[in-house]
């Protein structure tokens, strides 16, 4: 029975969302300083990865973010924010480790973890800002 409202809620969501919904991307967007703060103020739930390209834990937490954004297209958007390029960004969330994963809520910071951390407990993350 929950998925069933799930699926009518999500249908109503697409609906009052219009064609907006279908501009939602199921994979990860690159963003950068320039457009940091319209890619996370342009939809209500947004997830940006903090990475780096020497990073090992970084590059063993990409394919979970790619599922991520998967599993959640039309819910959640998903971003990954290169952190050697883009300092200003890192700078303004103190991000001091990574992978750094930043949770948005209506443009507002809502969560941040550090590490790399399982699908599961990142899903559980994600969920709670939909919620």
């Amino acid at each position: 029975m929950s998925s069933e409202i799930e699926e009518i809620r999500q249908r109503k969501m697409a609906e009052m969302m219009g064609d907006a919904v279908a501009d939602v991307p199921d994979s990860p967007l690159t963003v950068s300083d320039s457009d940091f703060n319209q890619f996370v103020n342009k939809y209500p739930v947004v997830v940006v990865d903090c990475w780096a390209p020497w990073c090992g834990p970084c590059r063993t937490l990409s394919p979970t973010i790619d599922e991520l954004a998967k599993d959640h297209k039309g819910k959640a958007v998903f971003g990954k924010l290169n952190t050697d390029e883009n300092f200003a960004t890192a700078a303004k969330y103190r991000i001091s480790s990574i992978p750094t994963v930043l949770y948005f809520k209506n443009g507002e910071l809502v969560n941040k973890t550090i590490g790399a951390l399982p699908k599961q407990v990142l899903d559980s993350e994600v969920q709670k800002i939909m919620a």
